[in-house]
């Protein structure tokens, strides 16, 4: 793939570093200049990525969460997609690229997602959470993202799986984080004995998406687009009725 940079390049352009947020694109000759959105990556500026294209049947640790230890889980790392830059705005000579990224989710992982669903301790926990604190609509939908970047194979993911994914969208977005407690009342009952366990899965999960953890607006709505049917893409917040009261107020 031809980066921005370099099909700027081979149009007489100049590129030099203005700041940690932009690239600022100057004519030869010319006094006005294109606004770039900078690359992640610092090896990005007209250099390609070394690794090969990303392709499902890299070879992944199964059954991870049973007998592996934590050095074997850098086996499980999948290498971030390549990414895809589509112009934003263009006005003249000016041009503002945005960066986006492929997504990872396949529909084998919506279907596993489904398929947990309609586990018995799923569904008396998402019938228990009627105020949506802990599995809103975009909560769920980062479930999803987590099982692509996971890379265990989709028929190997679980009930436990569900809620690690679940109690990490949390961390990742919620500012308070009591709710989240009561996942392990629903998967442990009272007992404390369990936890510890839950937290070691749980950092075992994180290191086993490459700390990819950040999760965008726009992928979950183009992960809930993809069956839009599904009766969990109606937990949305703002319809209920304590919300609507204080919207209206």
């Amino acid at each position: 793939m031809v980066s921005p940079y370099a099909a700027l390049a081979g149009l007489g352009l100049h590129v030099e570093e203005a700041d940690v947020t932009t690239w600022i694109i100057w004519p030869c000759s010319l006094p006005l200049c294109a606004m770039l959105s900078k690359y992640d990556s610092p090896n990005s500026l007209g250099v390609e990525p070394s690794h090969s294209p990303l392709s499902i049947n890299l070879k992944r640790k199964r059954d991870w969460l049973l007998d592996s230890k934590d050095d074997d889980l850098a086996e499980l790392l999948i290498p971030d997609p390549e990414p895809v830059w589509v112009v934003e705005y263009l006005c003249g000579l000016k041009m503002k690229l945005k960066r986006q990224c492929v997504s990872l989710v396949l529909p084998e992982h919506h279907e596993v997602f489904t398929k947990l669903l309609e586990d018995s301790v799923v569904k008396r926990f998402l019938a228990w959470d009627k105020d949506l604190k802990v599995s809103d609509k975009y909560l769920l939908a980062m479930v999803i993202a987590y099982f692509s970047r996971a890379g265990l194979f989709a028929w190997q993911y679980r009930r436990i799986h569900f809620f690690l994914a679940l109690y990490l969208a949390n961390d990742m977005e919620e500012d308070n984080q009591a709710p989240k407690q009561d996942i392990f009342y629903f998967l442990y009952g009272k007992s404390y004995a369990q936890r510890p366990m839950f937290h070691k899965l749980r950092f075992q999960f994180v290191r086993s998406m490459g700390w990819r953890t950040w999760v965008s607006r726009e992928e979950c709505e183009e992960i809930q687009a993809h069956n839009p049917e599904l009766w969990v893409w109606k937990r949305d917040r703002a319809t209920l009725p304590q919300n609507s009261r204080t919207i209206e107020a």
